[in-house]
């Protein structure tokens, strides 16, 4: 495998970085304006990834300028994380209690769009769904996460439970799981086979919205819902930066354990490479000349 030079890897790097601001200079916008039409009146002031201002010439030059837009593409990274936790919490702790929800959707499309969209973020967004568990009421985080399993073959309890724990969610007993799924079978989303003491959950009704819901749900709600998974798909994505360096590379090991991370996709692990390429380069800065 051919090893990436200093210089070939600072251009690697700003390369990365240019493409991230060219994300956010059209999906931080894009999100502003959809939210702005429909959930301002929830929300005036939602969570926005800022953006990330970038001269090539600067950044590969100046090291000052580089730490400065490291630091600025990591608290983008954030931004990114509360820009969708506002717009779950936005969803389920004011607009589905609201009259303009109940005025644009049936009380048909109402109970299934809670469900819906938690499938949707929920469902594509596994790190995410690490990290917060409280936007989310917990009996739509689970069909979020399980839909498709209890779509094709069913799940027992303990499978609910053992898929929350791998959420990190702690203190989630097996009485827990079962109290909820009565909730959600009340509501026709599931049915329940009691075999021996383990109770069995298959989908009774499809997560889908009536043809009048959905045309509502596409004009009004659909980019602010397909924006989270659009954007971590494409934000939190660095795998150029997968390389391997020169052994002549300045503090070698150290940056070459930072840039390990980069092989897997998703908030966390770009988080950490942005943080810690702020201190790669805070650590040649503080060498003496």
């Amino acid at each position: 495998m051919t090893k990436v030079s200093e210089t070939e890897f600072l251009n690697k790097l700003f390369e990365v970085v240019y493409k991230l601001s060219k994300i956010v200079k059209t999906q931080s916008p894009r999100f502003k304006k959809k939210w702005d039409e429909y959930l301002k009146p929830f929300d005036e002031k939602p969570h926005i990834v800022r953006q990330i201002p970038l001269d090539k010439t600067k950044f590969l030059k100046d090291i000052d300028y580089r730490i400065d837009v490291l630091k600025n593409v990591e608290q983008a990274t954030v931004d990114g994380f509360y820009s969708t936790k506002t717009l779950l919490h936005t969803l389920y702790s004011s607009y589905f209690d609201s009259e303009l929800f109940k005025k644009d959707f049936s009380e048909e499309d109402q109970l299934i769009l809670k469900y819906f969209i938690a499938k949707e973020i929920l469902g594509n967004l596994i790190q995410y769904n690490k990290l917060d568990h409280e936007s989310v009421p917990l009996k739509y985080n689970i069909i979020g996460r399980n839909y498709t399993l209890i779509k094709l073959q069913g799940l027992s309890d303990l499978e609910i439970l053992y898929s929350l724990k791998k959420l990190n969610m702690k203190g989630i007993e097996l009485a827990d799981v079962n109290n909820l799924m009565k909730e959600i079978e009340a509501e026709g989303i599931v049915i329940v086979e009691k075999k021996g003491k383990t109770n069995y959950y298959y989908l009774n009704k499809e997560i889908a919205l009536t043809k009048d819901g959905k045309l509502v749900y596409t004009q009004l709600l659909q980019s602010l819902v397909d924006w989270p998974t659009l954007f971590f798909r494409s934000f939190f994505n660095i795998r150029e930066l997968n390389v391997t360096l020169d052994q002549n590379i300045k503090y070698h090991d150290f940056l070459q354990k930072i840039l390990l991370k980069t092989a897997t996709q998703g908030f966390s692990p770009t988080n950490f490479v942005f943080k810690n390429l702020v201190k790669y380069y805070e650590k040649i800065k503080e060498e003496p000349n």
